[in-house]
């Protein structure tokens, strides 16, 4: 097993001597799988730190951003009603109307009613909306590279097609983990 050891500093072991106390306390483990899930753990959560700082940077939040992301995904005209917005972010009616009340008044989104059917709420982004995106891509993408500096472009791509198979096992057996248990806001 290669040497997986933390920074001196950090109060969490490394992922050697945390897979030592599952072995110790669970016989059946296979530290190969352990090995494997637990990096990705780490991983996933250190990267959404780094993400966090950037965003706060900017001065927008993940709740903000995943909004953004939401709606550009959308296309142009960057624009859906907010039932669509909470069902694609896995939020509750309530959650996503919080959400879009604070991003309206920050200028990120428009809210208007729909001229064809008055009724209708649509959300749409605004160039402010779309300016603080296009930064965070900016950002993201730098970090992005630099993670995955230490990898040759054919390693990349086999982890790359390694992951998707991982998360096409995920979804198939668990459809409906897309969205959250519990609301973030």
């Amino acid at each position: 097993m290669p040497d997986t050891t933390e920074p001196s500093g950090l109060q969490e072991p490394s992922l050697d001597e945390q897979i030592a106390a599952y072995q110790r306390e669970f016989r059946d483990l296979d530290p190969q799988v352990e090995q494997v899930v637990s990096a990705l753990g780490r991983l996933n959560r250190r990267m959404n730190v780094g993400y966090g700082r950037q965003l706060a940077d900017l001065g927008i939040s993940n709740a903000e951003w995943e909004v953004l992301k939401t709606l550009v995904v959308a296309g142009s005209p960057y624009r859906l009603g907010p039932g669509e917005l909470a069902k694609r972010l896995g939020l509750t009616p309530a959650a996503m109307t919080h959400r879009i009340d604070r991003m309206a008044n920050e200028g990120l989104v428009t809210r208007d009613r729909d001229e064809n059917n008055r009724v209708r709420v649509i959300v749409e982004l605004t160039d402010e909306g779309r300016t603080k995106w296009l930064e965070a891509m900016r950002m993201a993408s730098a970090f992005e590279e630099d993670l995955l500096q230490d990898l040759s472009g054919e390693e990349r791509g086999a982890l790359g097609e390694m992951l998707i198979r991982l998360l096409r096992r995920v979804e198939h057996t668990q459809p409906d983990a897309g969205g959250r248990l519990t609301d973030l806001d």
